[in-house]
């Protein structure tokens, strides 16, 4: 799913209901106190588009629009990160594969990316052709394995999703008539790191695009 697809899905169901019980935030709380996931806090981010679980920190990092939000969005994606808070709560093996994973995928894409902005600079002050297409190769393959790390984490996601999040929303905190929408949204959020990823593959065509 492409990045602004993504965004467009978790931007539509964001409109506020007003007789939703409680907001991402308080649902979040109360999930986390629900399955005694002890040490485990939800703070608000003002960053958009910045909900995420810490394991470090041990916290629920939930956007702005997500905390205070009583829409659709703002439960179903609150659900799916307390849901990463489940995983790691329990040692679940897929959990830890992420633990080791992500890292490394995300110092892959920064390397990547970095190597982008300076080998022009240094074929500038080197002058010789040779180094640019080191670089290049050096770029392609930091970003391919950004994108291959972060697809393999598609399963942790999902299961945060549809294993996690969506039987716990289906015990009535969201009507049932809307459970097909949150389908949506929780797919939405389970596809944020291949979006991530197909970022990563649009660095590599632009870089072998025709000129």
């Amino acid at each position: 799913m492409p990045p602004d697809l993504v965004k467009r899905v978790l931007k539509r169901y964001s409109t506020p209901i007003p007789d939703m019980p409680g907001t991402g935030g308080e649902l979040a709380r109360h999930l986390i106190e629900r399955f005694a996931l002890d040490g485990v806090t939800v703070v608000r981010d003002p960053q958009p588009d910045s909900n995420r679980y810490e394991p470090g920190t041990r916290r629920v990092c939930l956007s702005s629009d997500v905390y205070d939000g009583k829409s659709l969005t703002a439960v179903a994606v609150a659900a799916h990160e307390v849901g990463h808070a489940i995983q790691h709560a329990r040692g679940e093996p897929i959990y830890r594969l992420h633990g080791r994973i992500w890292p490394v995928a995300t110092a892959c894409t920064r390397f990547g990316q970095m190597m982008l902005g300076v080998t022009p600079l240094i074929l500038i002050i080197v002058k010789a052709p040779v180094i640019l297409t080191l670089g290049l190769v050096v770029v392609v393959v930091a970003l391919l394995a950004s994108l291959a790390l972060k697809a393999t984490l598609l399963p942790l996601e999902f299961d945060a999703s549809f294993n996690k999040a969506l039987p716990i929303l289906a015990e009535g905190y969201v009507p049932r008539q809307d459970l097909p929408v949150v389908k949506k949204i929780l797919r939405a959020a389970a596809l944020t790191y291949v979006a991530s990823a197909l970022i990563d593959g649009l660095m590599i065509w632009r870089i072998f695009r025709p000129r």
